[in-house]
Protein backbone atom coordinates (compact mmCIF):
# COMPACT_ATOMS: atom_id res chain seq x y z
CA UNK A 1 0.00 0.00 0.00
CA UNK A 2 2.70 2.63 0.78
CA UNK A 3 4.64 1.11 -2.30
CA UNK A 4 1.98 2.16 -4.43
CA UNK A 5 0.84 5.50 -2.80
CA UNK A 6 4.15 6.54 -3.37
CA UNK A 7 4.08 5.15 -6.94
CA UNK A 8 1.19 7.06 -7.23
CA UNK A 9 2.80 10.39 -5.89
CA UNK A 10 5.98 9.76 -7.82
CA UNK A 11 4.01 10.03 -11.11
CA UNK A 12 2.03 12.38 -10.03
CA UNK A 13 5.02 14.44 -8.79
CA UNK A 14 5.99 13.62 -12.48
CA UNK A 15 3.38 14.60 -14.02
CA UNK A 16 2.90 17.47 -12.57
CA UNK A 17 6.47 18.37 -13.43
CA UNK A 18 5.78 17.62 -16.90
CA UNK A 19 2.59 19.34 -16.92
CA UNK A 20 4.15 22.62 -15.78
CA UNK A 21 7.17 22.35 -17.97
CA UNK A 22 4.36 21.98 -21.15
CA UNK A 23 2.69 25.26 -19.40
CA UNK A 24 5.80 27.13 -19.48
CA UNK A 25 6.46 25.89 -22.71
CA UNK A 26 2.81 26.75 -24.36
CA UNK A 27 3.37 30.57 -22.55
CA UNK A 28 6.93 31.44 -23.64
CA UNK A 29 5.95 30.07 -27.58
CA UNK A 30 2.35 32.32 -27.25
CA UNK A 31 4.83 35.52 -26.17
CA UNK A 32 7.26 34.50 -28.83
CA UNK A 33 4.63 34.71 -31.30
CA UNK A 34 2.62 38.00 -29.81
CA UNK A 35 6.05 40.25 -30.08
CA UNK A 36 6.66 38.64 -33.21
CA UNK A 37 3.50 40.38 -34.33
CA UNK A 38 3.71 43.37 -32.32
CA UNK A 39 7.37 43.26 -34.42
CA UNK A 40 5.30 43.27 -37.83
CA UNK A 41 3.39 45.64 -37.13
CA UNK A 42 6.22 47.95 -35.76
CA UNK A 43 7.62 47.37 -39.22
CA UNK A 44 4.57 48.35 -40.98
CA UNK A 45 3.57 51.24 -38.84
CA UNK A 46 6.83 53.10 -39.06
CA UNK A 47 6.84 51.89 -42.82
CA UNK A 48 3.53 54.20 -42.87
CA UNK A 49 4.89 56.45 -40.41
CA UNK A 50 8.70 57.42 -42.09
CA UNK A 51 7.09 58.57 -45.28
CA UNK A 52 4.68 61.04 -43.67
CA UNK A 53 7.48 62.31 -40.84
CA UNK A 54 9.33 62.49 -43.76
CA UNK A 55 7.29 64.84 -45.86
CA UNK A 56 6.62 66.45 -43.02
CA UNK A 57 9.63 67.53 -41.83
CA UNK A 58 10.54 68.28 -45.14
CA UNK A 59 7.64 70.93 -45.46
CA UNK A 60 8.74 72.42 -42.30
CA UNK A 61 12.07 73.28 -43.78
CA UNK A 62 11.02 74.46 -46.96
CA UNK A 63 8.82 77.03 -45.02
CA UNK A 64 11.25 77.69 -42.96
CA UNK A 65 13.65 78.31 -46.38
CA UNK A 66 11.15 80.17 -47.91
CA UNK A 67 10.18 82.51 -45.48
CA UNK A 68 13.93 83.04 -44.24
CA UNK A 69 14.40 83.71 -48.23
CA UNK A 70 10.89 86.32 -48.25
CA UNK A 71 12.70 87.93 -45.06
CA UNK A 72 15.97 88.19 -46.16
CA UNK A 73 14.60 89.88 -49.80
CA UNK A 74 12.34 92.00 -48.17
CA UNK A 75 16.33 93.53 -47.45
CA UNK A 76 17.67 93.40 -50.61
CA UNK A 77 18.41 97.28 -52.44
CA UNK A 78 18.35 95.35 -55.32
CA UNK A 79 15.78 93.02 -55.45
CA UNK A 80 13.48 92.57 -58.42
CA UNK A 81 10.08 94.07 -57.32
CA UNK A 82 8.60 97.76 -57.41
CA UNK A 83 9.22 98.81 -54.20
CA UNK A 84 8.14 102.28 -51.87
CA UNK A 85 10.35 103.26 -48.63
CA UNK A 86 9.49 105.56 -46.01
CA UNK A 87 12.57 106.18 -43.78
CA UNK A 88 13.07 108.69 -40.67
CA UNK A 89 15.79 109.99 -38.68
CA UNK A 90 15.77 111.66 -35.83
CA UNK A 91 18.94 113.54 -34.51
CA UNK A 92 18.13 114.82 -31.29
CA UNK A 93 21.64 115.26 -30.83
CA UNK A 94 24.59 116.51 -32.68
CA UNK A 95 28.26 116.33 -32.18
CA UNK A 96 30.27 119.54 -31.40
CA UNK A 97 26.92 121.88 -31.53
CA UNK A 98 25.28 123.11 -29.04
CA UNK A 99 22.86 121.05 -26.91
CA UNK A 100 19.61 122.85 -28.48
CA UNK A 101 20.66 121.86 -32.15
CA UNK A 102 18.52 119.02 -33.53
CA UNK A 103 17.71 117.88 -36.96
CA UNK A 104 15.09 115.56 -38.78
CA UNK A 105 15.26 114.06 -42.10
CA UNK A 106 12.53 111.94 -43.70
CA UNK A 107 13.70 110.47 -46.83
CA UNK A 108 10.62 108.92 -49.37
CA UNK A 109 12.54 106.34 -51.82
CA UNK A 110 10.94 105.01 -54.82
CA UNK A 111 12.69 102.03 -56.33
CA UNK A 112 11.77 100.58 -60.21
CA UNK A 113 13.38 97.57 -62.14
CA UNK A 114 14.02 98.03 -65.80
CA UNK A 115 14.70 96.18 -68.58
CA UNK A 116 14.18 92.52 -66.96
CA UNK A 117 15.69 93.15 -63.38
CA UNK A 118 18.75 94.11 -64.88
CA UNK A 119 18.63 97.69 -64.65
CA UNK A 120 16.92 99.66 -61.16
CA UNK A 121 16.27 103.25 -60.86
CA UNK A 122 15.91 104.48 -57.26
CA UNK A 123 14.67 108.45 -56.57
CA UNK A 124 15.15 109.17 -53.34
CA UNK A 125 13.56 112.78 -51.73
CA UNK A 126 14.22 114.18 -48.45
CA UNK A 127 12.22 116.58 -46.05
CA UNK A 128 14.52 117.96 -43.76
CA UNK A 129 14.23 119.71 -40.61
CA UNK A 130 17.18 121.83 -39.10
CA UNK A 131 17.24 123.54 -35.79
CA UNK A 132 20.45 125.64 -34.43
CA UNK A 133 21.50 128.12 -31.95
CA UNK A 134 22.67 131.58 -33.43
CA UNK A 135 24.60 133.71 -31.21
CA UNK A 136 21.82 135.21 -29.51
CA UNK A 137 20.30 131.83 -27.77
CA UNK A 138 17.58 131.84 -29.85
CA UNK A 139 16.81 128.50 -32.43
CA UNK A 140 17.15 129.08 -36.48
CA UNK A 141 14.85 126.61 -38.05
CA UNK A 142 14.51 125.62 -41.32
CA UNK A 143 12.36 122.50 -42.43
CA UNK A 144 11.16 121.58 -46.53
CA UNK A 145 12.49 119.87 -49.37
CA UNK A 146 16.15 118.66 -49.55
CA UNK A 147 17.86 118.01 -52.33
CA UNK A 148 17.07 115.00 -54.39
CA UNK A 149 18.72 112.36 -55.64
CA UNK A 150 18.87 109.54 -58.00
CA UNK A 151 20.83 106.61 -59.15
CA UNK A 152 20.83 104.37 -61.98
CA UNK A 153 22.21 100.29 -61.15
CA UNK A 154 23.24 97.76 -63.58
CA UNK A 155 23.51 94.60 -62.16
CA UNK A 156 26.47 92.71 -62.78
CA UNK A 157 25.52 89.63 -60.73
CA UNK A 158 22.06 88.76 -59.84
CA UNK A 159 20.44 85.65 -58.44
CA UNK A 160 19.23 83.85 -56.01
CA UNK A 161 21.79 84.08 -53.18
CA UNK A 162 23.91 87.20 -54.67
CA UNK A 163 22.97 90.85 -56.20
CA UNK A 164 26.50 92.89 -56.97
CA UNK A 165 24.98 95.95 -59.00
CA UNK A 166 26.75 99.82 -60.30
CA UNK A 167 25.79 102.89 -62.14
CA UNK A 168 26.17 106.76 -61.76
CA UNK A 169 24.45 109.14 -59.54
CA UNK A 170 23.09 112.20 -59.88
CA UNK A 171 21.47 115.10 -57.13
CA UNK A 172 19.41 118.30 -57.56
CA UNK A 173 19.87 121.34 -56.16
CA UNK A 174 16.05 121.21 -55.31
CA UNK A 175 16.30 122.16 -51.50
CA UNK A 176 13.91 124.67 -50.82
CA UNK A 177 15.85 126.34 -48.05
CA UNK A 178 19.88 126.86 -47.87
CA UNK A 179 20.41 125.47 -44.83
CA UNK A 180 18.41 121.58 -46.54
CA UNK A 181 20.99 121.46 -49.42
CA UNK A 182 24.13 122.62 -50.79
CA UNK A 183 22.78 124.39 -53.60
CA UNK A 184 25.10 122.48 -56.63
CA UNK A 185 24.42 119.53 -59.02
CA UNK A 186 26.39 116.67 -58.25
CA UNK A 187 27.23 114.00 -60.27
CA UNK A 188 28.83 110.57 -58.78
CA UNK A 189 29.04 106.75 -58.67
CA UNK A 190 26.88 104.38 -56.72
CA UNK A 191 27.67 100.18 -55.99
CA UNK A 192 26.03 98.28 -54.63
CA UNK A 193 26.00 94.52 -53.23
CA UNK A 194 23.77 92.07 -51.64
CA UNK A 195 25.05 88.26 -50.12
CA UNK A 196 22.13 86.12 -49.13
CA UNK A 197 23.65 82.36 -49.46
CA UNK A 198 22.30 81.91 -45.90
CA UNK A 199 19.05 81.92 -44.81
CA UNK A 200 19.78 83.47 -41.24
CA UNK A 201 22.62 85.98 -42.04
CA UNK A 202 22.64 88.45 -45.11
CA UNK A 203 24.76 91.02 -45.41
CA UNK A 204 25.92 93.43 -48.15
CA UNK A 205 26.76 97.16 -48.94
CA UNK A 206 25.94 100.65 -50.51
CA UNK A 207 29.00 102.70 -51.70
CA UNK A 208 28.30 106.38 -53.10
CA UNK A 209 30.65 109.13 -54.28
CA UNK A 210 29.01 112.57 -55.29
CA UNK A 211 31.03 115.90 -56.44
CA UNK A 212 29.65 119.52 -57.40
CA UNK A 213 30.21 120.19 -61.16
CA UNK A 214 27.44 123.27 -61.74
CA UNK A 215 25.10 125.67 -59.78
CA UNK A 216 25.21 128.26 -57.09
CA UNK A 217 28.19 130.23 -57.28
CA UNK A 218 28.50 131.97 -54.22
CA UNK A 219 28.13 128.18 -52.57
CA UNK A 220 30.80 125.95 -51.33
CA UNK A 221 31.79 123.18 -54.15
CA UNK A 222 30.66 119.61 -52.68
CA UNK A 223 33.17 116.29 -52.67
CA UNK A 224 31.07 113.76 -50.80
CA UNK A 225 30.96 109.81 -50.52
CA UNK A 226 29.28 108.00 -48.19
CA UNK A 227 29.67 103.92 -46.92
CA UNK A 228 26.67 102.10 -46.13
CA UNK A 229 27.26 98.20 -44.75
CA UNK A 230 24.38 96.56 -43.48
CA UNK A 231 23.43 93.45 -42.33
CA UNK A 232 20.84 90.87 -41.17
CA UNK A 233 20.28 88.24 -38.66
CA UNK A 234 16.87 86.43 -39.05
CA UNK A 235 15.23 85.21 -35.92
CA UNK A 236 12.30 83.33 -37.15
CA UNK A 237 8.28 83.96 -38.02
CA UNK A 238 9.98 87.61 -40.15
CA UNK A 239 11.36 89.06 -37.14
CA UNK A 240 15.10 89.67 -37.79
CA UNK A 241 18.10 91.90 -36.02
CA UNK A 242 19.81 94.77 -38.49
CA UNK A 243 22.16 97.66 -38.76
CA UNK A 244 22.41 100.16 -41.84
CA UNK A 245 24.64 102.30 -40.45
CA UNK A 246 25.72 105.06 -42.79
CA UNK A 247 29.25 106.32 -42.99
CA UNK A 248 29.75 109.98 -44.10
CA UNK A 249 32.23 111.47 -45.38
CA UNK A 250 32.61 115.46 -46.17
CA UNK A 251 35.97 115.76 -48.00
CA UNK A 252 35.94 118.96 -49.08
CA UNK A 253 35.23 120.03 -45.58
CA UNK A 254 37.09 117.61 -43.97
CA UNK A 255 34.40 116.78 -41.60
CA UNK A 256 32.71 112.75 -41.32
CA UNK A 257 30.53 110.59 -38.82
CA UNK A 258 30.89 106.97 -38.40
CA UNK A 259 27.78 105.53 -36.95
CA UNK A 260 27.43 101.70 -35.13
CA UNK A 261 23.51 100.21 -35.26
CA UNK A 262 21.74 97.99 -33.99
CA UNK A 263 17.53 97.69 -34.21
CA UNK A 264 14.99 95.04 -35.19
CA UNK A 265 12.33 94.69 -37.49
CA UNK A 266 9.47 92.73 -38.74
CA UNK A 267 8.66 91.52 -42.38
CA UNK A 268 4.56 90.79 -42.96
CA UNK A 269 3.38 89.94 -46.14
CA UNK A 270 -0.47 90.97 -47.37
CA UNK A 271 -1.19 89.58 -50.85
CA UNK A 272 1.05 90.54 -53.14
CA UNK A 273 2.76 93.11 -50.66
CA UNK A 274 5.49 92.65 -48.24
CA UNK A 275 6.00 95.09 -45.41
CA UNK A 276 8.83 95.45 -43.91
CA UNK A 277 8.88 97.67 -40.33
CA UNK A 278 11.99 98.64 -38.29
CA UNK A 279 13.29 100.43 -35.48
CA UNK A 280 17.54 100.66 -35.54
CA UNK A 281 19.16 103.28 -32.91
CA UNK A 282 22.37 104.23 -34.28
CA UNK A 283 25.42 106.06 -32.36
CA UNK A 284 28.26 107.59 -33.99
CA UNK A 285 32.05 106.23 -32.80
CA UNK A 286 34.03 108.00 -34.98
CA UNK A 287 33.43 111.98 -36.24
CA UNK A 288 34.78 115.28 -36.98
CA UNK A 289 32.95 118.33 -37.44
CA UNK A 290 29.27 119.36 -36.52
CA UNK A 291 27.53 116.04 -36.94
CA UNK A 292 24.54 113.29 -35.54
CA UNK A 293 26.17 112.13 -32.19
CA UNK A 294 22.74 110.01 -31.93
CA UNK A 295 19.98 108.94 -34.33
CA UNK A 296 17.11 106.79 -34.75
CA UNK A 297 16.17 105.00 -37.70
CA UNK A 298 12.49 104.48 -38.26
CA UNK A 299 11.15 103.02 -41.48
CA UNK A 300 8.56 100.85 -43.30
CA UNK A 301 9.74 99.13 -46.76
CA UNK A 302 6.68 98.35 -49.17
CA UNK A 303 7.76 95.64 -52.09
CA UNK A 304 5.20 94.91 -54.50
CA UNK A 305 5.52 91.37 -55.56
CA UNK A 306 5.29 90.85 -59.67
CA UNK A 307 5.53 94.26 -60.56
Amino acid sequence: MLIFIKSRIKKASVSGALFYHSENISINGFLGIFISMLNVHKIKIMKRILPLLFIFCSSVLFAQEEEGSSAAQANNPLANMTALNFHDYYIPKLADASGDAYMNTAWIRFAKPLAGGKLLFRLSVPMSTVGMPNGSGAINSANGLGDINAFLAYSFVSNATTTVGAGPLLAFPTASDDALGAGKWQGGMAFVAFVAKSPVIQFGGLVTWQTSFAGDEDRNSTNMAAVQPFYFFQLGQGTYLRGAPIWAFDIENEAFHMPIALGIGKVVKAGNTVLNLFIEPQYSMLHKGTQPQFQVLTGINLQFVGQ
